[in-house]
């Protein structure tokens, strides 16, 4: 049996190619995807097997059901070699002067329940069952260049990545590395269903015309990353380990330190 992985976020857009081209580099590996919607789903289970894609269907902040599939992949494999934290969202997308409401805080307490505590509870019911591989356990989170660079309307959303990157050196300041390994990766701009909600809804209804600019000309150059770009980054870290040298680092997907990828 090759590696077990469990993915978050893997319904569409980066994570569900990830899936696809970690079967295509280890037909061994087995995935255990989480997402909302249960077709997409049972497609992926329906294309590779019930005996190599299996998956829980529900909200990533459904702790229980987090656990419990944590609990279904100790009983039938005995081992979790790495998790790759991949489901988020964006909205809200709102100045920070015009969020003022309690809808408006209530907003930014969900998309931090689904982009950053979330994490921490999978990290923490996943960490004992990394700890049981053969190898290093890996924790793979998908960041963004929002962590590190304000976009107008943002503030929720870059924000929570912003945590993400201190969580990543946090558990690699905590954990021994001869045992697990974080990284947390910015995958670029990349042509998803959230890039096609910044064009059409959140941005007009959100951000300045100057800070949605850059986005609307990325997608009217062709400029926007194929998933496949970011998920190759991605399934290498997962399926080949994160070097000590980059254990607790914020990166972006072309970084030279993440050494050459197969597309």
């Amino acid at each position: 049996m090759g590696k077990v992985i469990l993915v978050t976020g893997v319904s569409r857009g980066i994570g569900l190619q990830l899936v696809k081209t970690m079967f295509e580099r280890d037909a061994g590996c087995v995935i255990y995807g989480v997402a909302r919607t249960e077709a997409s789903l049972q497609a992926l289970q329906k294309e590779y097997g019930a005996d190599r894609f299996l998956y829980r269907a529900c909200d990533i902040t459904d702790r229980s059901q987090v656990q419990a599939l944590v609990e279904e992949i100790r009983s039938k494999h005995g081992r979790l070699d790495s998790v790759i934290a991949n489901a988020g969202i964006l909205e809200p997308v709102k100045a920070v002067t015009q969020s003022s409401t309690e809808h408006d805080m209530e907003r930014w307490k969900r998309l931090f329940d689904v982009n950053f505590f979330s994490v921490v509870a999978l990290v923490t019911l996943c960490l004992p069952l990394l700890k049981t591989s053969p190898l290093v356990g890996n924790i793979v989170f998908v960041g963004s260049g929002a962590s590190v660079k304000p976009y107008n309307g943002w503030s929720a959303y870059g924000c929570s990545k912003a945590a993400l990157n201190h969580f990543t050196m946090d558990i690699a300041s905590e954990e021994p590395s001869d045992q697990v390994r974080s990284i947390c990766v910015a995958p670029g701009v990349v042509d998803t269903q959230m890039q096609r909600d910044i064009r059409e809804t959140l941005g007009p209804q959100g951000m300045s015309p100057e800070g949605l600019e850059r986005f609307t000309r990325l997608y009217k150059t062709s400029s926007l990353l194929d998933p496949v770009v970011p998920a190759a980054v991605l399934a290498q870290l997962a399926l080949e380990g994160i070097s000590d040298a980059l254990n607790g680092q914020y990166l972006r997907y072309n970084d030279d330190r993440l050494g050459p990828v197969q597309a």
